[in-house]
């Protein structure tokens, strides 16, 4: 009963909108909902749902996890840190005052401490921490610092090595190998690593483009009279100056396959901490308060990753996935069309579901069928990360918007906010266009030989057998027709 899933999966997205439940509880209830109904009409039989166990130990025994919590502390530490308020400031004293050169400074901090934070939550705290009073100091309406806040926040999804980016390179993982074994190619199997690399050139060009519409904006307003003076001090350049060749030295680092994503966020923690406790910073209350905050947030993300997992196995063995593959291998156009149908449905999607949701149920259900019809993973992994930080800013459900709405207390309405988004989301969507149209961005510096399409495209009958095959019922266990 493939259709069975299609209904929860809309369920999922109803209830996570409608009910203000956190999205690990919507999901579980669907999945555990799913699973009585279809226990009772014989949909499915009870032997086949002890697959969950060993499912969910498999994904926990993956190293890869370890990320998690340590993504989720450096975020913590950078907030109780002087970190941001030091590499503010000596951005400020590079350049020339004015409400140009406080937007330009908030988006370059969001640049430089995303990657670290862990999550575009923490980046939104900090950045409303450190930011938005000096934008409001200077002058800057307040819609237009909400949206800066909200886009700097988004901007370590897409520089490497973000949380979002390593899960999505985990999922990319699976969705590969499935692909590649069904369609029999020869293409080496992608890695969070090769998403990394094709990450950067994009990243790097979205950086650039928020940059210029961040002065572009800030050239339009007047200067803020008694704006106050924000000068660095020696220690703060010196801690701006090793905090951003730390940065820089890390992500080569990971970039360059000298550190695995699991290492670095462990040289990073460890070197914030031991600061925070050199310094005084974090001791007492304030070192309980951030690990018992830390434990909280992982133990969120955990959930959503193990209701997710718990929903998707559901919906394979219901059949929904065949189905969705059916759908994927039977549209019509070359690969750019098919890659650019799928991107959309997962865009409308975003409008329900965060960026962390559709990296857990819709890439495991979408993205294999699209990599055995596209065989540049790399690229299609590449779009599926820009996607995701655009569902971050899609108002009114972004999260990223959501989250600085009720950091900032923002009083104003959705509509001037949305305007003061336009001039970074056209930045956006320029980035998305291109490397749709130029899939080589996504390749720059990748060695002569590192993609394998050695063998021929396969018809929709061949694709639909191969994928019937790979999904044949395991002995003694039937499976629904």
């Amino acid at each position: 009963m493939p259709e069975l899933g299609l209904v929860m999966l809309l369920l999922v997205g109803l209830g996570i909108v409608f009910t203000g439940l956190p999205a690990a509880v919507v999901l579980i209830t669907v999945a555990v909902a799913g699973a009585a109904f279809s226990l009772v009409t014989g949909t499915v039989s009870m032997p086949i749902l002890t697959a969950l166990p060993g499912r969910l130990v498999n994904l926990l025994e993956n190293d890869l996890m370890q990320a998690l919590p340590l993504y989720v502390f450096m975020g913590l530490l950078l907030d109780r840190l002087p970190v941001a308020d030091a590499l503010y400031r000596t951005t400020l004293a590079i350049l020339p005052r004015g409400p140009a050169a406080q937007l330009m400074s908030g988006t370059v901090l969001g640049a430089l401490l995303g990657p670290m934070n862990g999550s575009v939550g923490a980046s939104v705290l900090a950045l409303s921490r450190v930011v938005a009073p000096r934008l409001a100091a200077h002058g800057v309406p307040e819609p237009t610092r909400a949206a800066l806040v909200a886009v700097a926040s988004t901007l370590g999804v897409v520089i490497p090595p973000s949380l979002v980016l390593i899960l999505l390179g985990d999922a990319m993982l699976g969705a590969h190998t499935i692909a590649v074994t069904t369609s029999g190619r020869t293409d080496r199997v992608i890695n969070t690593q090769d998403i990394f690399h094709g990450a950067l050139v994009p990243a790097g060009l979205f950086l650039v483009l928020c940059l210029i519409a961040a002065w572009l904006v800030g050239r339009r307003l007047p200067a803020a009279d008694n704006a106050p003076e924000e000068k660095p001090s020696t220690a703060q350049v010196l801690l701006a100056v090793f905090t951003v060749a730390f940065l820089l030295v890390l992500l080569g680092a990971v970039t360059l396959g000298f550190f695995y994503a699991v290492e670095a966020a462990a040289l990073g923690a460890f070197v914030l901490f031991t600061g925070g406790l050199i310094t005084g910073r974090l001791r007492g209350g304030v070192l309980r308060d951030v690990l018992g905050q830390a434990m909280a947030m992982t133990g969120a993300l955990f959930a959503l990753l193990i209701a997710a997992t718990t929903l998707t196995l559901l919906l394979r063995i219901l059949g929904t996935d065949r189905l969705v593959a059916g759908w994927i291998t039977a549209l019509p156009g070359n690969e750019l069309t098919v890659v650019a149908i799928v991107l959309f449905a997962i865009g409308l999607s975003a409008f329900v579901l965060d960026a962390f949701e559709i990296i857990f149920v819709i890439v495991p259900i979408v993205v294999p069928p699209l990599l055995i019809r596209v065989a540049d993973a790399k690229w299609v992994a590449v779009l599926l990360l820009l996607t995701l930080q655009t569902s971050f800013l899609l108002p009114p459900f972004g999260y990223a918007l959501m989250m600085v709405r009720g950091t900032l207390r923002y009083a104003g309405s959705l509509g001037p906010l949305v305007r003061a988004l336009i001039p970074f989301l056209i930045a956006q969507w320029l980035v998305l266009a291109a490397v749709l149209l130029m899939p080589q961005l996504a390749h720059v510096g990748e060695k002569e030989g590192d993609r394998s399409r050695s063998t021929p495209e396969l018809s929709a009958d061949e694709i639909n057998r191969r994928m019937q095959d790979m999904l044949t019922p395991i002995p003694d266990i039937e499976l629904p027709k």
